[in-house]
């Protein structure tokens, strides 16, 4: 098969035998730019109640959990949050609230 022939993805076909996917150009970076002011509903972090699980990292999509060198949670990125509340929905211990923006 040559690479530009496009193969229809089957049950009886594998990932060696699919066409290969494109490639994103990520020379565009959400970091250079403040969309946290967004937000309706912000985080709030409680590092008293937090037990530095971190399971708030992963499933943050703007990456808005900070994090230092030992792993360890400090905070919240308040310049790119968006105030989707899924940080403190997964966490276990309710070491984020979330509160209406202020």
């Amino acid at each position: 098969m040559s690479k530009k022939e496009l193969r229809d993805i089957r049950p009886d076909v594998n990932w060696k035998e699919i066409t290969p996917g494109g490639v994103i150009d990520s020379s565009g970076n959400a970091h250079l730019f403040k969309t946290g002011d967004w937000r309706s509903m912000k985080p709030i972090w409680n590092e008293e109640k937090c037990k530095q699980c971190l399971l708030c990292n992963p499933v943050c999509p703007d990456s808005s959990i900070k994090v230092n060198e030992e792993g360890k949670m400090t905070g919240i990125d308040y310049d790119h949050c968006k105030g989707c509340g899924v940080c403190a929905k997964v966490c276990p211990f309710k070491a984020i609230d979330f509160v209406e923006e202020v």
